[in-house]
Protein backbone atom coordinates (compact mmCIF):
# COMPACT_ATOMS: atom_id res chain seq x y z
CA UNK A 1 0.00 0.00 0.00
CA UNK A 2 1.78 3.12 1.14
CA UNK A 3 3.16 5.37 3.85
CA UNK A 4 0.06 7.38 4.69
CA UNK A 5 1.69 10.34 6.49
CA UNK A 6 0.13 13.67 5.58
CA UNK A 7 -2.03 12.05 2.94
CA UNK A 8 -4.54 10.85 5.52
CA UNK A 9 -4.62 14.28 7.09
CA UNK A 10 -5.55 15.73 3.73
CA UNK A 11 -8.10 12.99 3.24
CA UNK A 12 -9.63 13.81 6.60
CA UNK A 13 -10.32 17.35 5.50
CA UNK A 14 -11.98 16.02 2.38
CA UNK A 15 -13.97 13.55 4.45
CA UNK A 16 -15.33 16.23 6.76
CA UNK A 17 -16.30 18.44 3.84
CA UNK A 18 -18.06 15.68 1.91
CA UNK A 19 -21.14 15.87 4.08
CA UNK A 20 -21.77 19.32 2.58
CA UNK A 21 -22.22 17.92 -0.91
CA UNK A 22 -25.09 15.87 -2.39
CA UNK A 23 -24.64 12.53 -4.15
CA UNK A 24 -23.19 12.68 -7.64
CA UNK A 25 -24.75 10.55 -10.32
CA UNK A 26 -22.59 8.51 -12.68
CA UNK A 27 -21.85 9.68 -16.18
CA UNK A 28 -24.31 8.32 -18.68
CA UNK A 29 -23.33 8.40 -22.34
CA UNK A 30 -20.41 6.24 -23.48
CA UNK A 31 -17.92 7.72 -25.93
CA UNK A 32 -16.55 5.82 -28.87
CA UNK A 33 -13.92 3.51 -27.41
CA UNK A 34 -10.35 4.52 -28.14
CA UNK A 35 -7.59 2.04 -28.86
CA UNK A 36 -6.08 2.71 -25.45
CA UNK A 37 -9.48 2.27 -23.77
CA UNK A 38 -9.71 -1.17 -25.39
CA UNK A 39 -6.22 -1.92 -24.07
CA UNK A 40 -7.20 -0.94 -20.52
CA UNK A 41 -10.52 -2.81 -20.73
CA UNK A 42 -8.57 -5.96 -21.68
CA UNK A 43 -6.61 -5.59 -18.40
CA UNK A 44 -9.76 -6.20 -16.32
CA UNK A 45 -9.33 -7.43 -13.62
CA UNK A 46 -5.84 -6.76 -12.29
CA UNK A 47 -3.85 -7.75 -9.22
CA UNK A 48 -0.94 -6.21 -7.33
CA UNK A 49 2.19 -8.15 -6.42
CA UNK A 50 2.41 -6.03 -3.28
CA UNK A 51 5.05 -6.11 -0.52
CA UNK A 52 7.46 -7.91 -2.83
CA UNK A 53 9.67 -5.86 -5.15
CA UNK A 54 8.45 -2.75 -3.36
CA UNK A 55 9.68 -4.11 -0.02
CA UNK A 56 12.96 -3.11 1.54
CA UNK A 57 15.03 -3.66 4.66
CA UNK A 58 17.59 -0.99 5.41
CA UNK A 59 19.45 -3.39 7.73
CA UNK A 60 20.36 -5.65 4.82
CA UNK A 61 22.73 -5.06 1.90
CA UNK A 62 20.96 -3.54 -1.10
CA UNK A 63 17.85 -3.00 1.07
CA UNK A 64 17.12 -6.73 1.15
CA UNK A 65 15.38 -8.78 -1.52
CA UNK A 66 11.75 -9.34 -2.45
CA UNK A 67 11.18 -11.40 0.72
CA UNK A 68 12.06 -8.51 3.08
CA UNK A 69 8.43 -7.97 4.10
CA UNK A 70 7.52 -11.60 4.61
CA UNK A 71 6.34 -12.81 1.23
CA UNK A 72 8.00 -15.80 -0.48
CA UNK A 73 10.12 -15.54 -3.61
CA UNK A 74 8.00 -15.19 -6.72
CA UNK A 75 8.03 -18.30 -8.88
CA UNK A 76 6.99 -18.93 -12.44
CA UNK A 77 4.36 -21.32 -11.08
CA UNK A 78 2.91 -18.58 -8.91
CA UNK A 79 2.57 -16.24 -11.88
CA UNK A 80 0.77 -19.05 -13.71
CA UNK A 81 -1.56 -19.38 -10.73
CA UNK A 82 -2.29 -15.65 -10.80
CA UNK A 83 -3.47 -16.05 -14.38
CA UNK A 84 -5.52 -19.12 -13.44
CA UNK A 85 -7.29 -17.09 -10.77
CA UNK A 86 -8.78 -15.00 -13.57
CA UNK A 87 -6.55 -11.93 -13.50
CA UNK A 88 -5.68 -10.35 -16.83
CA UNK A 89 -3.07 -7.90 -15.58
CA UNK A 90 -0.47 -7.63 -12.85
CA UNK A 91 1.02 -4.53 -11.30
CA UNK A 92 4.54 -5.04 -9.99
CA UNK A 93 5.41 -2.23 -7.56
CA UNK A 94 9.18 -1.69 -7.34
CA UNK A 95 11.25 0.29 -4.85
CA UNK A 96 14.57 1.22 -6.48
CA UNK A 97 16.04 3.15 -3.55
CA UNK A 98 18.97 1.29 -2.02
CA UNK A 99 19.32 -0.87 -5.12
CA UNK A 100 21.40 1.60 -7.10
CA UNK A 101 24.70 3.43 -6.97
CA UNK A 102 25.33 7.09 -6.31
CA UNK A 103 25.54 10.18 -8.45
CA UNK A 104 25.98 10.96 -11.22
CA UNK A 105 25.04 7.65 -12.87
CA UNK A 106 22.79 6.11 -10.20
CA UNK A 107 23.47 2.71 -11.74
CA UNK A 108 20.82 0.13 -10.82
CA UNK A 109 22.15 -3.11 -9.32
CA UNK A 110 22.23 -5.47 -12.33
CA UNK A 111 21.17 -8.48 -10.24
CA UNK A 112 18.09 -6.57 -9.07
CA UNK A 113 17.26 -5.43 -12.60
CA UNK A 114 17.68 -8.98 -13.93
CA UNK A 115 15.32 -10.34 -11.28
CA UNK A 116 12.70 -7.70 -12.07
CA UNK A 117 12.95 -8.59 -15.73
CA UNK A 118 12.63 -12.31 -14.98
CA UNK A 119 9.27 -11.81 -13.25
CA UNK A 120 8.11 -9.35 -15.92
CA UNK A 121 8.98 -11.92 -18.59
CA UNK A 122 7.15 -14.72 -16.76
CA UNK A 123 4.08 -12.51 -16.53
CA UNK A 124 4.15 -11.60 -20.20
CA UNK A 125 4.60 -15.25 -21.12
CA UNK A 126 1.36 -15.98 -19.28
CA UNK A 127 -0.43 -13.39 -21.40
CA UNK A 128 -0.77 -10.89 -18.56
CA UNK A 129 -0.63 -7.15 -19.06
CA UNK A 130 2.16 -5.87 -16.80
CA UNK A 131 2.68 -2.52 -15.06
CA UNK A 132 5.98 -1.57 -13.38
CA UNK A 133 6.74 1.64 -11.52
CA UNK A 134 8.74 3.57 -8.95
CA UNK A 135 6.95 2.76 -5.72
CA UNK A 136 8.08 3.69 -2.20
CA UNK A 137 10.67 5.98 -3.74
CA UNK A 138 7.80 8.48 -3.78
CA UNK A 139 8.04 9.08 -0.02
CA UNK A 140 11.63 7.96 0.53
CA UNK A 141 13.24 10.70 -1.58
CA UNK A 142 11.10 12.00 -4.45
CA UNK A 143 8.92 13.94 -1.99
CA UNK A 144 12.03 15.99 -1.12
CA UNK A 145 12.01 17.64 -4.56
CA UNK A 146 11.00 21.08 -3.21
CA UNK A 147 14.21 21.26 -1.17
CA UNK A 148 16.48 19.11 -3.31
CA UNK A 149 15.08 19.55 -6.80
CA UNK A 150 18.07 18.94 -9.05
CA UNK A 151 19.30 15.81 -7.29
CA UNK A 152 15.80 14.29 -7.12
CA UNK A 153 15.16 14.95 -10.79
CA UNK A 154 18.57 13.59 -11.82
CA UNK A 155 18.04 10.38 -9.84
CA UNK A 156 14.47 9.98 -11.09
CA UNK A 157 15.56 10.49 -14.70
CA UNK A 158 18.44 8.06 -14.28
CA UNK A 159 16.12 5.29 -13.09
CA UNK A 160 13.70 5.72 -15.95
CA UNK A 161 16.51 6.01 -18.48
CA UNK A 162 17.84 2.61 -17.40
CA UNK A 163 14.43 0.95 -17.06
CA UNK A 164 13.27 2.27 -20.43
CA UNK A 165 16.44 1.00 -22.09
CA UNK A 166 16.21 -2.44 -20.46
CA UNK A 167 12.60 -3.00 -21.55
CA UNK A 168 12.47 -1.05 -24.82
CA UNK A 169 12.01 -4.16 -26.95
CA UNK A 170 9.41 -5.81 -24.74
CA UNK A 171 5.82 -6.34 -25.81
CA UNK A 172 3.51 -3.34 -25.52
CA UNK A 173 1.57 -5.38 -22.96
CA UNK A 174 4.23 -4.03 -20.60
CA UNK A 175 3.43 -0.49 -19.42
CA UNK A 176 5.37 1.96 -17.27
CA UNK A 177 3.84 3.92 -14.37
CA UNK A 178 5.76 7.11 -13.63
CA UNK A 179 5.47 7.14 -9.83
CA UNK A 180 3.33 5.65 -7.07
CA UNK A 181 1.20 7.96 -4.91
CA UNK A 182 3.23 11.13 -5.44
CA UNK A 183 3.30 14.03 -3.01
CA UNK A 184 5.82 16.71 -2.11
CA UNK A 185 6.79 18.03 1.31
CA UNK A 186 6.18 21.49 2.71
CA UNK A 187 4.61 23.16 -0.32
CA UNK A 188 1.03 24.01 -1.23
CA UNK A 189 -1.14 21.89 -3.53
CA UNK A 190 -0.61 24.07 -6.60
CA UNK A 191 3.15 23.75 -6.22
CA UNK A 192 2.82 19.99 -5.74
CA UNK A 193 0.85 19.80 -8.97
CA UNK A 194 3.69 21.65 -10.72
CA UNK A 195 6.32 19.23 -9.38
CA UNK A 196 4.25 16.23 -10.45
CA UNK A 197 3.72 17.72 -13.90
CA UNK A 198 7.49 18.10 -14.20
CA UNK A 199 8.10 14.47 -13.21
CA UNK A 200 5.39 13.08 -15.47
CA UNK A 201 6.61 15.17 -18.40
CA UNK A 202 10.26 14.21 -17.88
CA UNK A 203 9.27 10.54 -17.60
CA UNK A 204 7.26 10.80 -20.82
CA UNK A 205 10.08 12.32 -22.87
CA UNK A 206 12.71 9.91 -21.52
CA UNK A 207 10.65 6.86 -22.45
CA UNK A 208 9.50 8.15 -25.82
CA UNK A 209 13.09 8.99 -26.86
CA UNK A 210 14.58 5.68 -25.69
CA UNK A 211 13.99 3.67 -28.85
CA UNK A 212 12.53 0.28 -29.59
CA UNK A 213 8.82 -0.02 -28.82
CA UNK A 214 8.92 2.76 -26.26
CA UNK A 215 7.73 5.32 -28.80
CA UNK A 216 4.22 3.89 -28.46
CA UNK A 217 4.42 1.99 -25.16
CA UNK A 218 1.41 2.69 -22.88
CA UNK A 219 2.44 5.06 -20.09
CA UNK A 220 0.52 5.41 -16.83
CA UNK A 221 0.36 8.81 -15.13
CA UNK A 222 -0.98 9.34 -11.59
CA UNK A 223 -2.81 12.24 -10.03
CA UNK A 224 -1.34 13.89 -6.95
CA UNK A 225 -1.68 11.36 -4.08
CA UNK A 226 -3.36 9.18 -6.79
CA UNK A 227 -6.47 10.89 -5.40
CA UNK A 228 -9.71 11.42 -7.32
CA UNK A 229 -10.53 14.93 -6.08
CA UNK A 230 -11.50 17.19 -8.96
CA UNK A 231 -8.54 19.55 -8.54
CA UNK A 232 -6.14 16.61 -8.84
CA UNK A 233 -7.76 15.00 -11.86
CA UNK A 234 -7.99 18.41 -13.57
CA UNK A 235 -4.26 18.97 -13.06
CA UNK A 236 -3.39 15.57 -14.54
CA UNK A 237 -5.81 16.17 -17.42
CA UNK A 238 -3.89 19.35 -18.20
CA UNK A 239 -0.59 17.45 -18.26
CA UNK A 240 -2.05 14.79 -20.55
CA UNK A 241 -3.46 17.45 -22.90
CA UNK A 242 -0.04 19.11 -23.12
CA UNK A 243 1.68 15.81 -23.89
CA UNK A 244 -0.86 15.11 -26.67
CA UNK A 245 -0.13 11.40 -26.94
CA UNK A 246 -2.78 8.71 -27.61
CA UNK A 247 -1.03 6.05 -25.53
CA UNK A 248 -1.45 7.55 -22.08
CA UNK A 249 -3.44 6.11 -19.18
CA UNK A 250 -4.56 7.99 -16.06
CA UNK A 251 -4.42 6.24 -12.70
CA UNK A 252 -5.87 6.76 -9.24
CA UNK A 253 -6.08 4.56 -6.14
CA UNK A 254 -9.21 3.99 -4.12
CA UNK A 255 -9.53 2.80 -0.52
CA UNK A 256 -12.96 4.22 0.14
CA UNK A 257 -14.41 6.81 2.48
CA UNK A 258 -11.80 6.94 5.23
CA UNK A 259 -14.11 6.73 8.31
CA UNK A 260 -15.72 3.59 6.90
CA UNK A 261 -12.47 2.16 5.56
CA UNK A 262 -10.88 2.10 9.04
CA UNK A 263 -14.12 2.11 11.13
CA UNK A 264 -13.85 5.42 12.94
CA UNK A 265 -16.20 8.33 13.72
CA UNK A 266 -19.28 6.12 13.90
CA UNK A 267 -19.07 4.58 10.40
CA UNK A 268 -19.07 0.81 10.98
CA UNK A 269 -21.77 0.32 8.32
CA UNK A 270 -21.96 1.08 4.60
CA UNK A 271 -24.00 4.27 4.60
CA UNK A 272 -24.81 7.22 2.36
CA UNK A 273 -21.53 9.13 2.66
CA UNK A 274 -19.49 6.04 1.80
CA UNK A 275 -21.69 5.38 -1.24
CA UNK A 276 -21.51 9.04 -2.27
CA UNK A 277 -17.72 8.87 -2.07
CA UNK A 278 -17.72 6.00 -4.59
CA UNK A 279 -20.13 7.90 -6.84
CA UNK A 280 -18.00 11.05 -6.69
CA UNK A 281 -14.85 9.13 -7.58
CA UNK A 282 -16.51 7.44 -10.54
CA UNK A 283 -18.06 10.68 -11.80
CA UNK A 284 -14.85 12.71 -11.47
CA UNK A 285 -12.62 10.34 -13.39
CA UNK A 286 -15.24 9.39 -15.97
CA UNK A 287 -16.12 12.98 -16.81
CA UNK A 288 -12.54 14.24 -16.79
CA UNK A 289 -10.83 11.31 -18.51
CA UNK A 290 -12.90 8.40 -19.83
CA UNK A 291 -15.54 10.52 -21.55
CA UNK A 292 -12.69 12.22 -23.44
CA UNK A 293 -11.02 9.01 -24.57
CA UNK A 294 -8.41 8.80 -21.79
CA UNK A 295 -8.69 5.43 -20.00
CA UNK A 296 -8.38 5.07 -16.24
CA UNK A 297 -6.86 2.29 -14.17
CA UNK A 298 -7.58 2.13 -10.45
CA UNK A 299 -4.11 0.82 -9.79
CA UNK A 300 -4.88 -0.12 -6.18
CA UNK A 301 -8.19 -0.72 -4.47
CA UNK A 302 -9.17 -2.21 -1.15
CA UNK A 303 -9.87 -0.98 2.37
CA UNK A 304 -7.35 0.59 4.72
CA UNK A 305 -8.61 -1.44 7.67
CA UNK A 306 -7.50 -4.68 6.06
CA UNK A 307 -4.00 -4.23 7.41
CA UNK A 308 -5.15 -3.40 10.95
CA UNK A 309 -6.23 -6.98 11.66
CA UNK A 310 -5.53 -9.37 8.75
CA UNK A 311 -8.62 -11.28 7.75
CA UNK A 312 -8.72 -15.05 8.16
CA UNK A 313 -12.32 -15.87 9.09
CA UNK A 314 -15.47 -13.74 9.30
CA UNK A 315 -15.03 -13.26 13.04
CA UNK A 316 -11.28 -12.65 13.18
CA UNK A 317 -11.87 -9.01 14.17
CA UNK A 318 -11.57 -7.83 10.57
CA UNK A 319 -12.04 -4.17 9.64
CA UNK A 320 -14.58 -3.32 8.34
CA UNK A 321 -17.08 -5.97 9.44
CA UNK A 322 -17.20 -8.71 6.83
CA UNK A 323 -20.67 -8.17 5.42
CA UNK A 324 -20.22 -4.39 5.31
CA UNK A 325 -16.93 -4.88 3.45
CA UNK A 326 -18.62 -7.12 0.88
CA UNK A 327 -21.40 -4.59 0.31
CA UNK A 328 -18.78 -1.89 -0.25
CA UNK A 329 -16.87 -4.00 -2.76
CA UNK A 330 -20.04 -4.98 -4.61
CA UNK A 331 -21.12 -1.36 -5.10
CA UNK A 332 -17.61 -0.13 -5.85
CA UNK A 333 -17.09 -2.80 -8.50
CA UNK A 334 -20.49 -2.05 -10.04
CA UNK A 335 -19.80 1.69 -10.31
CA UNK A 336 -16.32 1.07 -11.68
CA UNK A 337 -17.53 -1.29 -14.39
CA UNK A 338 -20.37 1.09 -15.25
CA UNK A 339 -17.80 3.84 -15.80
CA UNK A 340 -15.24 1.71 -17.70
CA UNK A 341 -12.64 1.78 -14.94
CA UNK A 342 -10.19 -1.13 -14.75
CA UNK A 343 -9.53 -2.44 -11.24
CA UNK A 344 -6.31 -3.80 -9.75
CA UNK A 345 -6.73 -5.37 -6.31
CA UNK A 346 -4.08 -4.35 -3.77
CA UNK A 347 -2.67 -7.52 -2.24
CA UNK A 348 0.30 -7.37 0.10
CA UNK A 349 0.01 -11.09 0.81
CA UNK A 350 -3.08 -10.79 3.00
CA UNK A 351 -5.70 -11.57 0.33
CA UNK A 352 -4.21 -14.47 -1.65
CA UNK A 353 -1.91 -16.71 0.38
CA UNK A 354 1.12 -17.18 -1.84
CA UNK A 355 2.39 -20.19 0.07
CA UNK A 356 -0.68 -22.40 -0.06
CA UNK A 357 -2.23 -20.70 -3.13
CA UNK A 358 -5.59 -20.11 -1.48
CA UNK A 359 -7.68 -17.03 -0.79
CA UNK A 360 -7.81 -16.11 2.88
CA UNK A 361 -11.34 -14.86 2.22
CA UNK A 362 -12.92 -16.84 -0.65
CA UNK A 363 -16.15 -14.82 -0.36
CA UNK A 364 -14.26 -11.60 -1.08
CA UNK A 365 -12.69 -13.14 -4.19
CA UNK A 366 -15.95 -14.70 -5.38
CA UNK A 367 -17.86 -11.45 -4.98
CA UNK A 368 -15.29 -9.37 -6.86
CA UNK A 369 -15.11 -11.83 -9.75
CA UNK A 370 -18.89 -12.22 -9.94
CA UNK A 371 -19.45 -8.48 -9.76
CA UNK A 372 -17.26 -7.92 -12.81
CA UNK A 373 -20.00 -9.65 -14.83
CA UNK A 374 -23.19 -8.48 -13.11
CA UNK A 375 -24.41 -7.07 -9.85
CA UNK A 376 -24.53 -9.38 -6.87
CA UNK A 377 -27.28 -9.44 -4.26
CA UNK A 378 -26.41 -8.46 -0.71
CA UNK A 379 -28.31 -7.95 2.54
CA UNK A 380 -28.60 -5.36 5.26
CA UNK A 381 -26.24 -7.54 7.31
CA UNK A 382 -24.59 -10.92 7.30
CA UNK A 383 -25.36 -11.32 11.03
CA UNK A 384 -28.72 -12.65 12.27
CA UNK A 385 -29.12 -12.50 16.04
CA UNK A 386 -31.44 -14.75 18.01
CA UNK A 387 -31.70 -13.55 21.59
CA UNK A 388 -31.41 -16.08 24.42
CA UNK A 389 -34.56 -16.42 26.57
CA UNK A 390 -36.58 -14.22 24.20
CA UNK A 391 -39.89 -15.55 22.83
CA UNK A 392 -39.53 -17.27 19.48
CA UNK A 393 -40.31 -14.79 16.70
CA UNK A 394 -39.81 -14.25 13.00
CA UNK A 395 -36.72 -12.29 12.00
CA UNK A 396 -36.86 -9.96 9.00
CA UNK A 397 -33.68 -9.31 7.04
CA UNK A 398 -33.91 -6.76 4.18
CA UNK A 399 -32.12 -7.85 1.02
CA UNK A 400 -30.55 -5.74 -1.71
CA UNK A 401 -31.42 -7.96 -4.68
CA UNK A 402 -29.90 -5.56 -7.23
CA UNK A 403 -32.11 -7.00 -9.94
CA UNK A 404 -31.48 -10.64 -9.03
CA UNK A 405 -33.82 -13.42 -7.92
CA UNK A 406 -33.39 -15.46 -4.76
CA UNK A 407 -33.29 -19.12 -5.84
CA UNK A 408 -32.49 -20.97 -2.61
CA UNK A 409 -31.21 -20.79 0.95
CA UNK A 410 -29.13 -23.68 2.21
CA UNK A 411 -28.00 -24.86 5.61
CA UNK A 412 -25.26 -27.28 4.65
CA UNK A 413 -26.95 -29.83 2.39
CA UNK A 414 -30.43 -28.92 3.62
CA UNK A 415 -32.38 -26.55 1.41
CA UNK A 416 -34.74 -24.38 3.40
CA UNK A 417 -38.41 -24.64 2.48
CA UNK A 418 -40.08 -21.43 1.37
CA UNK A 419 -43.23 -20.84 3.38
CA UNK A 420 -42.11 -23.13 6.17
CA UNK A 421 -38.57 -22.01 6.99
CA UNK A 422 -38.59 -18.62 5.33
CA UNK A 423 -40.66 -16.21 3.27
CA UNK A 424 -39.74 -13.50 0.79
CA UNK A 425 -41.93 -10.42 0.50
CA UNK A 426 -40.45 -8.09 -2.07
CA UNK A 427 -36.89 -7.67 -0.78
CA UNK A 428 -37.71 -8.56 2.83
CA UNK A 429 -36.49 -12.01 3.79
CA UNK A 430 -38.25 -13.45 6.84
CA UNK A 431 -36.72 -16.37 8.69
CA UNK A 432 -39.51 -18.16 10.51
CA UNK A 433 -39.65 -18.40 14.30
CA UNK A 434 -39.88 -22.19 14.37
CA UNK A 435 -36.86 -22.58 12.09
CA UNK A 436 -34.74 -20.27 14.25
CA UNK A 437 -35.98 -21.93 17.45
CA UNK A 438 -34.88 -25.33 16.15
CA UNK A 439 -31.41 -23.92 15.37
CA UNK A 440 -30.95 -22.52 18.86
CA UNK A 441 -32.56 -25.28 20.91
CA UNK A 442 -29.96 -26.49 23.43
CA UNK A 443 -27.31 -24.45 21.60
CA UNK A 444 -24.30 -22.74 23.14
CA UNK A 445 -24.03 -18.98 22.72
CA UNK A 446 -22.31 -17.96 19.52
CA UNK A 447 -22.60 -19.00 15.90
CA UNK A 448 -25.20 -21.74 15.50
CA UNK A 449 -25.67 -21.86 11.74
CA UNK A 450 -24.28 -20.65 8.44
CA UNK A 451 -26.90 -20.04 5.76
CA UNK A 452 -26.03 -19.62 2.07
CA UNK A 453 -28.46 -17.52 0.05
CA UNK A 454 -28.14 -18.23 -3.66
CA UNK A 455 -29.39 -16.15 -6.58
CA UNK A 456 -29.87 -16.49 -10.30
CA UNK A 457 -26.79 -14.31 -10.90
CA UNK A 458 -23.83 -13.02 -8.96
CA UNK A 459 -22.21 -14.25 -5.78
CA UNK A 460 -23.89 -16.08 -2.90
CA UNK A 461 -24.58 -14.22 0.33
CA UNK A 462 -23.72 -15.81 3.68
CA UNK A 463 -25.74 -15.31 6.85
CA UNK A 464 -24.26 -16.19 10.23
CA UNK A 465 -26.97 -17.03 12.76
CA UNK A 466 -25.80 -15.93 16.20
CA UNK A 467 -27.39 -17.09 19.45
CA UNK A 468 -26.68 -14.20 21.76
CA UNK A 469 -27.07 -12.77 25.22
CA UNK A 470 -26.07 -9.38 26.65
CA UNK A 471 -22.25 -9.02 26.74
CA UNK A 472 -20.74 -8.79 30.23
CA UNK A 473 -17.56 -6.83 30.94
CA UNK A 474 -15.55 -7.25 34.15
CA UNK A 475 -13.36 -5.00 36.29
CA UNK A 476 -9.71 -4.93 35.29
CA UNK A 477 -6.33 -3.52 36.28
CA UNK A 478 -3.38 -2.93 34.02
CA UNK A 479 -1.03 -0.44 32.42
CA UNK A 480 -1.10 1.72 29.32
CA UNK A 481 1.08 -0.92 27.66
CA UNK A 482 -1.06 -3.85 28.74
CA UNK A 483 -4.73 -3.37 29.47
CA UNK A 484 -7.47 -5.83 28.55
CA UNK A 485 -11.08 -6.01 29.72
CA UNK A 486 -12.30 -9.57 30.42
CA UNK A 487 -15.43 -9.90 28.30
CA UNK A 488 -18.11 -12.53 27.99
CA UNK A 489 -19.30 -11.62 24.49
CA UNK A 490 -22.36 -13.83 24.79
CA UNK A 491 -22.38 -14.59 21.08
CA UNK A 492 -22.32 -10.90 20.17
CA UNK A 493 -19.79 -9.02 18.03
CA UNK A 494 -18.25 -5.62 18.72
CA UNK A 495 -19.04 -2.89 16.19
CA UNK A 496 -17.37 0.24 17.61
CA UNK A 497 -16.35 2.08 20.79
CA UNK A 498 -16.85 5.61 22.09
CA UNK A 499 -14.56 7.33 24.59
CA UNK A 500 -15.37 10.59 26.42
CA UNK A 501 -13.96 12.24 29.53
CA UNK A 502 -16.24 12.21 32.57
CA UNK A 503 -15.96 15.99 32.74
CA UNK A 504 -16.75 16.33 29.03
CA UNK A 505 -14.87 16.15 25.73
CA UNK A 506 -13.74 13.31 23.53
CA UNK A 507 -10.87 11.14 24.76
CA UNK A 508 -8.11 9.46 22.81
CA UNK A 509 -6.74 9.92 19.29
CA UNK A 510 -8.80 11.86 16.73
CA UNK A 511 -10.55 13.81 19.46
CA UNK A 512 -12.86 15.44 16.92
CA UNK A 513 -14.99 12.30 17.32
CA UNK A 514 -16.01 10.19 20.30
CA UNK A 515 -15.91 7.04 18.13
CA UNK A 516 -12.42 5.58 18.13
CA UNK A 517 -10.62 3.70 15.35
CA UNK A 518 -11.25 -0.04 15.41
CA UNK A 519 -8.13 -2.20 15.94
CA UNK A 520 -5.76 0.77 16.23
CA UNK A 521 -7.18 1.93 19.58
CA UNK A 522 -9.30 -1.00 20.72
CA UNK A 523 -9.73 -4.55 19.53
CA UNK A 524 -11.77 -7.54 20.62
CA UNK A 525 -10.49 -11.08 20.83
CA UNK A 526 -13.36 -13.55 20.75
CA UNK A 527 -10.96 -16.44 21.33
CA UNK A 528 -9.37 -14.85 24.41
CA UNK A 529 -12.65 -13.33 25.67
CA UNK A 530 -11.28 -9.83 26.09
CA UNK A 531 -11.26 -6.33 24.65
CA UNK A 532 -7.83 -4.72 24.53
CA UNK A 533 -7.25 -0.98 24.70
CA UNK A 534 -4.00 -0.21 22.92
CA UNK A 535 -0.96 1.86 23.81
CA UNK A 536 -1.87 4.10 20.85
CA UNK A 537 -5.18 4.88 22.56
CA UNK A 538 -3.66 5.69 25.94
CA UNK A 539 -0.89 7.80 24.41
CA UNK A 540 -3.49 10.48 23.80
CA UNK A 541 -5.64 10.08 26.91
CA UNK A 542 -5.22 12.50 29.80
CA UNK A 543 -5.09 11.33 33.39
CA UNK A 544 -8.56 11.07 34.89
CA UNK A 545 -11.79 9.22 34.23
CA UNK A 546 -12.97 8.13 30.80
CA UNK A 547 -16.41 6.73 30.01
CA UNK A 548 -16.38 4.07 27.32
CA UNK A 549 -19.41 2.90 25.35
CA UNK A 550 -19.07 -0.39 23.53
CA UNK A 551 -21.56 -0.75 20.65
CA UNK A 552 -22.34 -4.31 19.58
CA UNK A 553 -23.85 -5.52 16.31
CA UNK A 554 -26.92 -6.91 18.10
CA UNK A 555 -27.73 -3.33 19.18
CA UNK A 556 -26.47 -3.72 22.75
CA UNK A 557 -24.55 -0.75 24.20
CA UNK A 558 -22.43 -1.42 27.31
CA UNK A 559 -20.80 1.34 29.37
CA UNK A 560 -17.44 0.90 31.08
CA UNK A 561 -15.35 3.34 33.14
CA UNK A 562 -11.57 3.54 33.12
CA UNK A 563 -9.30 5.71 35.23
CA UNK A 564 -5.81 6.65 34.04
CA UNK A 565 -3.12 7.66 36.51
CA UNK A 566 0.21 7.93 34.74
CA UNK A 567 0.80 4.49 33.24
CA UNK A 568 -1.66 2.76 35.60
CA UNK A 569 -5.15 1.91 34.34
CA UNK A 570 -8.13 0.61 36.29
CA UNK A 571 -11.45 -0.36 34.79
CA UNK A 572 -14.88 -0.73 36.37
CA UNK A 573 -17.88 -2.36 34.74
CA UNK A 574 -21.09 -0.34 34.90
Amino acid sequence: MRAKKSYLSALLVVVLLMAMFPPVSSAAASPKESKMQSYVSAMQPGWNLGNTFDSFNTNEPNNGDETSWGNPLVTKEFIKETRKQGFKSIRIPITWSGRMGGAPDYTINPTWMDRVQEVVDWSLQEGLYVMINLHHDSWMWINKAPENHDEVLAKYNAIWTQVADRFKNHSDKLMFESINEPFFDNVDVATQHAFLDELNTSFFHIVRASGGKNDVRPLVLPTLFTNNSQEHVDSLASTIADLNDPNLIATIHFYGFWPFSVNIAGFPKLEELTINDIDTMANNVYTTFVSKGIPVVIGEFGLLGWDATPFKTPFSEGVPEHGEMLKFLEYFTYKSIENKLTLMLWDNGGRFDRRILQWNDPELYDLIMASLKSRSATAESDLIFVRKDAPAQDTVMPLNLNGNVLTSIKLGDYELMEGTDYALNGEDLTLKANFLANLTESAELGEVAVLKAQFNKGADWTFYVMYNDTPVLQNAEGTTANFAIPTAFGGDRLATMEAVYAEGGNAGPHNWTSFKEFARTFKPSYAANEITLTQSFFNQVNDGTVILKFHFWSGAIIEYTITKNGTSISGIAS
